[in-house]
């Protein structure tokens, strides 16, 4: 089955409703990161703004922000705690048009996917007795074109590094280019190093599940010695690592950003400990996907799915749809992410472990 990229339709702006419409208004900040009353907040759909008579498209979009008019027409999506003094906020609470502004829902309408006429939103509400069958024929011809033509983003829980096999088949991912980001928490790079130091993770062997003796200390133990060291670059270096999720990336310098939280221990150097901070990086790397896979980590799916547009505009001025999936063993994970406002996923629910080896095996990797 040959990947088929969906066609965006640009609106017709020509409708009369459209036609008609008014040039947006805009209120000037009074004080940094406070927006005026009544701006617009946006979505993760494509939105239009009418500027001197011209329909003009907020290129780079994220859920919950202001859209900022620049001085040469230009139209930046700004979080709000990011709005300074002196920037123009367009306001309107309407989409329609009828205020100058207008959410295009449907501008992948015709073609989903798998090559199916449908409107460009996947199904909704599915539970662990769904067929997926399909979701990984599709998602196998989805990474082999994104690994030549887009940029594959990984978010990803902790669960991976307590699997021996699901180490190894992401790492066979990453090596084989089919990563070009990732994002995850103290906790996955802790244990994915424990495994590639000691071959366990929290103390259990990543094979055999046996608890070893006094195994409790061993991710204490590399925590130190990666700070000890440093960095993780360096703890590699030294302690001679040659396998796993983060010697993986290391290797094939594959950013990542890793993102604290309350209850962290250590935690390793490169973890961004401020929330905001942390959310600016993730967004960095958010800015340059064209796919996203979000696995076994509920509080960073949504941090990725409210950040990330159901769109791409590329340097080439196309506009394409961006693909994020969704994968947990637990329903309530996955569906998470569709009632936080995020239509465009596809949800799975499965076992990360078994879906990465899937993944690997379907690419003929493993």
């Amino acid at each position: 089955m040959a990947f088929q990229m969906p066609k965006y339709h640009h609106p017709d702006f020509n409708r009369p409703e459209l036609a008609s419409a008014p040039d947006v208004k805009y209120e000037v900040v009074e004080k940094d990161g406070v927006a005026p009353d009544y701006f617009h907040s946006t979505s993760m759909y494509p939105e239009y703004f009418k500027i001197n008579g011209t329909w003009v498209l907020a290129e780079e979009s994220r859920m919950d922000s202001s859209v900022v008019l620049c001085d040469d027409g230009h139209l930046e999506v700004v979080e709000n705690r990011n709005l300074k003094k002196g920037d123009k906020v367009i306001l309107g609470r309407s989409e329609d048009g009828e205020e100058g502004i207008y959410m295009h829902c449907n501008g992948f309408g015709d073609i989903s996917l798998d090559g199916n006429r449908d409107q460009f939103v996947f199904r909704q509400g599915r539970s662990r007795e769904t067929s997926y069958s399909r979701d990984y024929d599709n998602l196998f011809e989805l990474l082999k074109h994104e690994k030549e033509f887009g940029n594959i983003l990984w978010v990803m829980g902790p669960a991976f590094s307590f699997d021996a096999d699901a180490r190894a088949a992401m790492q066979a991912l990453i090596d084989n280019g089919y990563a070009h980001g990732l994002m995850a928490g103290n906790a996955l790079a802790t244990h994915d190093l424990e495994g590639a130091y000691l071959h366990t993770a929290l103390g259990q062997d990543i094979y055999t599940q046996v608890s070893q003796p006094n195994g409790h200390y061993n991710h204490l133990d590399v925590l130190n010695k990666v700070r000890r060291s440093g960095s993780i670059p360096q703890f590699i270096e030294e302690y001679k690592i040659d396998n796993g999720i983060i010697y993986s990336c290391v290797k094939n310098h594959v950013p990542f950003v890793l993102t604290g939280s309350i209850r962290d221990d250590g935690p390793m150097p490169e973890v961004i400990a401020g929330a905001y901070e942390g959310q600016n990086a993730m967004r960095g790397l958010v800015k340059k996907a064209t796919c996203v896979i979000c696995l076994a980590t509920m509080l960073h799916t949504i941090a990725t799915g409210n950040m990330t547009p159901s769109f791409r505009v590329m340097p080439d001025g196309e506009i394409r749809p961006l693909y994020l999936y969704t994968v947990d063993a637990d329903e309530f994970v996955v569906n998470k992410l569709i009632d936080r406002g995020s239509l465009s996923a596809t949800t799975m629910v499965t076992n990360v472990q078994d879906f990465i080896s899937i993944v690997a095996k379907g690419l003929n990797l493993f």
